[in-house]
C-alpha cells in the first residue's frame, strides 16, 4: 500500500517495527534511544529545525481575540464554537455543530484518548514559592518538571531551571529532587526529578489545571477533558489537554456515527509545552492500538474515505506508526516525530485543531498537511473575522484540496 497523495521524506528518524527508519543514538533515562517500543525517552534529543520562522510569523494576534473561558460558559454548551473550514485556498465559516455535514460516511476521525491530568501542584524550594507542572512520567519512575514561578490570579511565569539537587517541598509532607536537566543545563525548562511514589495520587488529591495567562480563572479540571478521555491503568495521561477533541459532545458523535463516520482511538501523551519560547515538542509515549491501525489501512486501501486527525497529537501519533510504505503498524512507546513541511504526511488526508499563535512548531505540522498557501490564507480569514484562539476557542477543519489531481509537493517545501 502506497500513501495516496502525499510527499516527502522522512527528516526525524523513528524505530517503528516494520515501519523502517532507526532509532538515534542519544540514551534516556534507563539507556534506551527513543523509538516506538522502547522503555524510556531520549528527553534531551531535540529534532526538528527550532527557532525557524513559520508560515505565519508575521501574523499578530490582538489579545481579545484569547477565549478566556469555556465555550459553554460563553454560550450554549461546548459546541458551541465557529468551524472554520479550508479546502486548499477555499474558506468557509460554520459552526462547529455543522461538522457532520463537512465529513461524509467513510471518513475516519482518529482521535486521542489520553485522559488531562491535574498536572499543576503548590511547592516550596527553600523560601521560594513555586507551581510544579508535571511533564512526562519516565520509565525508570522519574518525572520530568518543570518549576514555574507564580504570577498572581491563579497563573505562573517562567522560572529559571533546577539547580540540580534542589528539594522541592510538595503538600502531604512530600519531596521531589531535582536530579539532571532535559537537554543542554543552561536555561533548561524540563527536569528530570525523583518525585514520591503515587504521583497519580498526589495529583488527584492536590493538583490542578494548567491554566495560562490568557485564561480569566481557574476551571473544574473536567473543563479540560474531552468526551473521547480514557483512564489509563498506570494513573498516566496528558499534562495539556488534547484539546482539538474539546468541541465534541455524544448527541455530535451519534450523529457522526448514525451518519457512517468512522471512530479510530489513540494515545499520546502530551508533556507541558513552552508557553513562552513555542520549542518543539519533547519525546511523548504514544499507542497506536492494532484496530486503528487496521481500520486506517483497509479505508486507505478501499479508497472509501478521508483519514482525518483530530489534533496535532493525533497527527505525532499516527504518523509515528505509518511507514514510508503508507502502512500504519500497530505501535507504541516514545516518539520524537516532528512533522514538518520537507516531511510531510504519510497517512494523514485532513486535520481538524484549534488555531495556533503564529510561532508555534505546531504551525510546521499544519503547513504540511494543507499548504503554506493555504495555511496563511486560512488564518488570515479568521483574523478578520475574529475567531477566538487557544484551547476554549474555535476550530479548524483542514480537509484536502480534491480539485487537485495529484499532490503539489513543491508547496511543502522550505
Amino acid at each position: 500500500m502506497t500513501a495516496r497523495g502525499r510527499c516527502g521524506s522522512g527528516d526525524v528518524a523513528l524505530a517503528v517495527p516494520g515501519a523502517g527508519g532507526e532509532p538515534p543514538d542519544s540514551p534516556g533515562p534507563g539507556g534506551a534511544g527513543t523509538a516506538a517500543g522502547a522503555d524510556s525517552p531520549a528527553l534531551d534529543a531535540r529534532p526538528g529545525r527550532a527557532g525557524e520562522p513559520t508560515a505565519l510569523e508575521a501574523l499578530r494576534v490582538p489579545e481579545e481575540l484569547s477565549a478566556r473561558v469555556p465555550a459553554e460558559q460563553r454560550g450554549a454548551g461546548r459546541d458551541d464554537v465557529r468551524l472554520l473550514v479550508s479546502r486548499g485556498r477555499s474558506v468557509a465559516h460554520r459552526a462547529f455543530r455543522e461538522l457532520p455535514e463537512q465529513l461524509r460516511g467513510g471518513d475516519v476521525l482518529v482521535v486521542n484518548t489520553s485522559m488531562t491530568l491535574p498536572a499543576a501542584v503548590n511547592g516550596r524550594v527553600g523560601g521560594e514559592r513555586v507551581v510544579v507542572h508535571f511533564s512526562t512520567r519516565g520509565a525508570d519512575g522519574r518525572w520530568a518538571v518543570e518549576l514555574r514561578a507564580p504570577a498572581g490570579a491563579g497563573v505562573t511565569g517562567p522560572r529559571a531551571g533546577g539547580p540540580a539537587g534542589a528539594v522541592v517541598r510538595l503538600p502531604g509532607g512530600r519531596a521531589l529532587v531535582l536530579e539532571e536537566p532535559l537537554g543542554p543545563a543552561a536555561g533548561a525548562r524540563l527536569w528530570w526529578a525523583r518525585v514520591p511514589e503515587a504521583v497519580p495520587e498526589l495529583l488527584r488529591r492536590y493538583g490542578r489545571p494548567i491554566r495560562y495567562g490568557y485564561t480569566d480563572r481557574d476551571q473544574p479540571l473536567a473543563a479540560y477533558r474531552t468526551v473521547f478521555a480514557v483512564d489509563s491503568p498506570d494513573g498516566s495521561g496528558s499534562a495539556e489537554m488534547p484539546s482539538a477533541a474539546r468541541p465534541f459532545t455524544v448527541p455530535l458523535v451519534a450523529e457522526l456515527v448514525r451518519r457512517g463516520v468512522l471512530f479510530a482511538p489513540l494515545s499520546l501523551h502530551t508533556g507541558v509545552a513552552s508557553a513562552e519560547s513555542h520549542e518543539p515538542p519533547y519525546p511523548e509515549r504514544f499507542a497506536v492500538p492494532a484496530a486503528t491501525a487496521w481500520l486506517v489501512n483497509a479505508v486507505r486501501a478501499a479508497g472509501s474515505g478521508r483519514v482525518i486527525a483530530v489534533g496535532t497529537t493525533a497527527v505525532r501519533a499516527l504518523e509515528s506508526a505509518v511507514g514510508a510504505d503508507g502502512v500504519v503498524r500497530p505501535a507504541e512507546g516514545w516518539t520524537d516525530l516532528v512533522v514538518t513541511p520537507r516531511r510531510g504526511v504519510r497517512v494523514v488526508d485532513g486535520l481538524l485543531t484549534g488555531l495556533h499563535e503564529p510561532q508555534a512548531s505546531h504551525l510546521l505540522m499544519l503547513e504540511a498537511v494543507a499548504g503554506r498557501e493555504a495555511l496563511r490564507h486560512g488564518y488570515e480569514a479568521a483574523l478578520q473575522e475574529r475567531y477566538l484562539w487557544h484551547e476554549f476557542g474555535d476550530v479548524h477543519l483542514i480537509l484536502p484540496n480534491e480539485e487537485r489531481n495529484a499532490p503539489n509537493c513543491s508547496s511543502n517545501e522550505w
